[in-house]
């Protein structure tokens, strides 16, 4: 039997990848030879050079190489990175044999013939990547064994059924907030879009007043920051109260009842700083918008806060009734005087499903690893927000429909569904960028030079490691 043989499907690119590789560094393959033919089958005829590459590289073979069978699989081939070894003992032999772990390359792998439809070779794939070891360690193992259940999900959803309704569950409100809290690339976006907020409220002189629409108040966080920042904006009006109006709509992530326990804990605070707060709970439909419906006055500044509101309403690819366009006209039919809009920088609501996964991968890879680099609060504070980053993964990347209940888009085209809707965008400017890079450094575990604050296209975008995150932009 001729060991070297060339298999019938390699290519001609490919045997002359093997050839030169064999002239480009013939120690290192003559040292991996001298391993392999230790544990060969016949130790007295040692595969030659070429054939141990040959079965090195088709690992590395496009999936549509493999046989459309599961059973065909006789081992699971992951990129090399992701190979160790491992050494049985049975009897007086010890036997040599490959283990995989879970790597990207593999989860792309997967995440490709489910696209193609072959259900088959999917589940077989993920059965052998589930029984390599994930020790869940650090933000990568953590990363890997998110997408690994979120695919399982997708390929078997009534044996692992994908969080929908978790969502929209007060433990996953809570682990948000968590979220929310330790980054500061969330944490920025709500304080950059309370800058553009006091800033539309200082070009009316006239007045006082300011009233925040909020149709989701996703942090009652910023609108703390937002009543000091009130405060110190209005000290020199000195012999007349300043008043600060949120009106907030209930939803299915938001309750009326906890809403009212944000306006009290709101109100407790105003007090301690002589502003007069009034807090408006209306529950009124899409349709029935209306300035005189929402009780705005003709004397004081509206702003309406869409901060990380909009990618959890649904679209036209969704509904033909379009609930997120319809939100936008509404708003600009109450000719507010600035809205605010922080997003998620990801491309997760009609990209193609592959391009979906690997999306989910980068983001939720950057993000996980900035949260492990900020780690300030107790250990059960990390989980909880991880385990909501692993619920939002797991629902991008399983599910199809309604059933998905988060669709981010990245700012090229939230400006377009802005500028559709009538909106104009007001640039930032860098001097928000420098304001936040100030606030940046004030917090002890965020001077880390891999956070990065910059203004760009008009909008401050806030990332990690060159990995955009969050955007906040201002618009009229």
């Amino acid at each position: 039997m001729e060991r070297c043989a060339w298999p019938k499907n390699l290519s001609s690119s490919r045997k002359r990848e093997i050839q030169e590789l064999c002239g480009h560094n013939p120690k290192k393959l003559k040292d991996v030879f001298d391993a392999h033919s230790q544990t060969g089958d016949n130790p007295q005829q040692p595969l030659f050079a070429d054939d141990l590459i040959v079965s090195v590289l088709r690992s590395f073979s496009n999936t549509q190489s493999l046989s459309s069978a599961a059973e065909s699989y006789e081992v699971l081939q992951a990129p090399s990175n992701a190979f160790v070894s491992s050494e049985v003992s049975m009897g007086s032999e010890s036997i040599r044999s490959p283990v995989f772990i879970c790597s990207k390359e593999s989860l792309m792998e997967a995440a490709t013939v489910i696209y193609e439809g072959r259900a088959d070779v999917a589940s077989e794939i993920l059965r052998r990547l589930s029984a390599m070891p994930n020790f869940m360690g650090n933000s990568e193992q953590k990363l890997m064994g998110y997408m690994l259940s979120a695919l399982k999900s997708r390929v078997s959803p009534v044996d692992y059924p994908p969080p929908v309704a978790e969502l929209l569950a007060e433990e996953h409100l809570l682990s948000v907030w968590s979220l929310y809290d330790m980054s500061p690339c969330f944490k920025l976006g709500f304080m950059a879009a309370n800058n553009a907020i006091l800033e539309a409220a200082s070009e009316q002189p006239s007045t006082n007043k300011l009233h925040v629409i909020d149709f989701d108040i996703g942090w009652e966080g910023q609108y703390r920051n937002l009543l000091i920042l009130f405060y110190v904006q209005s000290i020199p009006q000195a012999g007349s109260q300043s008043t600060l109006k949120i009106t907030t709509l209930p939803d299915s992530f938001n309750s009326e009842e906890r809403l009212k326990m944000i306006g009290d804990r709101l109100t407790e605070l105003a007090a301690q700083m002589n502003v007069r707060l009034v807090f408006n709970i209306v529950r009124q439909k899409l349709s029935e918008l209306s300035r005189d419906s929402l009780g705005c006055e003709p004397d004081e500044v509206l702003a309406v806060n869409l901060a990380f509101k909009l990618y959890r309403v649904p679209d036209k690819s969704v509904s033909t009734e379009n609930p997120r366009d319809e939100l936008l006209w509404r708003v600009k039919r109450l000719a507010p005087r600035v809205v605010t809009l922080v997003e998620q920088e990801m491309n997760g609501n009609t990209a193609p499903f592959t391009m979906r996964v690997g999306e989910a991968l980068a983001y939720y890879g950057a993000l996980l690893e900035s949260i492990e680099s900020t780690a300030l609060w107790g250990k059960s504070e990390q989980v909880r927000a991880e385990e909501g980053l692993s619920r939002k993964l797991g629902n991008l990347v399983a599910c199809e429909g309604r059933d998905r209940v988060e669709r981010c888009e990245v700012f090229g085209k939230w400006r377009a569904r802005m500028g559709m809707a009538g909106f104009e965008l007001k640039p930032l400017g860098p001097h928000v960028a420098e304001s936040m890079k100030a606030w940046l450094h004030c917090w002890p575990r965020t001077r880390d030079p891999r956070f990065t604050v910059k203004e760009e296209n008009g909008g401050c975008s806030f990332g990690w490691r060159g990995r955009t995150l969050t955007v906040a932009s201002s618009w009229c």
